[in-house]
Order: C-alpha cells, then structure tokens, then sequence
C-alpha cells in the first residue's frame, strides 16, 4: 500500500485503527499529530483449511498477529476498533463477530500495551466526516440526508477519504472495479478521524487535520 508519510521519526507516538472482520481487516496508521502514515488490509487466509470454524478464526488471529508485527517498535499510543455492525439475524454470525474482535484487541493489547478504544459505525461516521450530518426529505438532520435512501454508504465514506488523501494506491479490480477490501481500509481510516474528532483531539480544517 501506499506509505503517506514516507519518514518517521522513532520518537514519534501513533494512533492505530482498526476495521475488523473474519474475512479482511483494515488497517490505519497515523502519526498522533494527526498524518496519516499508511492505509492497508490483511484477509488472513489460514491455510490448510483447519476442521472447525474456531481454529480457522484463531489461525487468522495469528496470522493478523504476524502482520500487525511490522509496526514493532513504534509507539503506539492510541487503538481504535470500529465495532462490529450487529444487525444480522443470525445469533451465530454475532457471536463469531464478537468473538473475533476480541481476539484481535487482545493482540492489540498484548503486543503494544494498549487497551482498544471502540467506536460505533454511526459515530465513526458522524464525527469523521461532520459534513455527512444533513437534513433529509423531511427535514431532519440525520446521516447521510442528502443521499438517497439506498445509497451505498461505504463507497461514500471511501469517497470521502480517497478525498482527502488523493495520494492513496487504491486497488482495483482487472475490469476497472474497486475491491471490496478498500472500504475495509477507508472504514479504518474513517474510525481514527471520528474517534479522534469525537475526544476534540483533532480537527479538520478543509482536509488538513490539526491536534488541539
């Protein structure tokens, strides 16, 4: 992936954020100043494929562990996780979800001393990008209400974020198509800017991002 800030001073302190999922996980790394160092993605695949669902999950755990690795040595100050989007009826899809996720804190924590801060989708989006808050067809101000109804949220918000950071390598598809693991990334990214945004620890001045 694209690296944003090409030098890094080894006193530096970083802000890691993270979207989680079994299939891909989006990874964000900015400087604690607020730049925005590297965007990318793991979709662990544990291979052979293990007997039970459990061990494929731990050996993806693994495997995120090993790529998270070559952050070792930075000081990182700061984890944002966006939590999981749980409106599936399936209580086994949850679970899984849940579970993973707690995994994935737990090499957080146990690899650079950090305890995970959590943000939802809605304030992930709300306080990242305040501009989304409009008012809809009946006038109230909501997410997203100046889109239609169906609109697909993730694009907008990888929109957003491409946006701001046009120097992002972002991956398409042999027909020209953006993969699906760029809004994996740009939801990382989007969690850092609205959990910090939301603590009034940064702002953002047309792109530029200040620490207050």
């Amino acid at each position: 992936m694209e690296k944003l800030k090409t030098t890094i001073n080894p006193d530096e302190t970083f802000v890691l954020g993270l979207d989680v999922s079994t299939k891909t996980i989006g990874v964000a790394l900015f400087t604690q100043e607020g730049a925005l160092v590297e965007l990318t993605h793991i979709s662990p695949k544990a291979k052979p494929l293990p007997p039970t669902k459990t061990e494929e999950h731990m050996r993806k755990a693994d495997l995120f562990a090993k790529f998270i690795s070559k952050y070792d040595g930075l000081k990182i100050v700061k984890a944002v996780i966006e939590e999981p989007l749980l409106g599936s009826n399936n209580i086994y899809t949850v679970a899984v979800l849940l579970r993973f996720n707690g995994i994935v804190s737990k090499i957080i924590y146990d690899k650079f001393g950090v305890v995970p801060v959590y943000i939802s989708t809605y304030d992930a989006r709300k306080f990242g990008f305040p501009e989304l808050m409009r008012p809809n067809e009946k006038g109230k101000i909501v997410l997203f209400g100046e889109y239609p109804k169906d609109v697909d949220k993730k694009k907008v918000i990888w929109q957003l974020v491409s946006t701001m950071y046009p120097a992002i390598e972002w991956l398409y598809g042999k027909r020209g198509n953006l993969q699906k693991e760029n809004f994996d990334m740009s939801d990382a990214a989007c969690a850092v800017l609205g959990e910090m945004r939301k603590e009034n620890l940064w702002t953002v001045t047309n792109g530029v991002i200040t620490q207050l």
